[in-house]
């Protein structure tokens, strides 16, 4: 089976204070459903008020991060048969997220 990841920027949720809530109930529902249905690897949300870092083969660390980097909003990662099924799973958190989602495919890797 193949990993996707699903995902969205913060700026692509516009949804009032009020409507948070009802959003996140949706987003925790779909989660169960893909726990429930055993392809529910990883997920969450990127803290955005903690800084990222550059950290350096040496140990070094910086604030200087690389150039158009951007990681934000949330992600989830689903281990899904085909790219149809991930696409489905896709619609439906694109649904209670009340946002479109990217939909992005690890490439195999023997060793993880």
């Amino acid at each position: 089976m193949t990993k996707y990841l699903i995902s969205f920027p913060s700026k692509a949720m516009a949804v009032s204070a009020d409507e948070l809530p009802a959003v996140a109930d949706a987003a925790h529902a779909v989660i169960e459903e893909a726990k429930a249905a055993g392809v529910y690897v990883f997920g969450g949300g990127i803290h955005e008020g903690v800084a990222p870092v550059l950290v350096s083969a040496d140990g070094s660390v910086s604030a200087q991060i690389y150039p158009d980097s951007r990681l934000d909003g949330g992600f989830t990662v689903l281990e899904l048969p085909t790219r149809e099924t991930a696409v489905d799973w896709a619609r439906r958190i694109a649904l209670a997220c009340r946002c479109p989602q990217e939909l992005r495919e690890f490439m195999y890797d023997p060793a993880s």
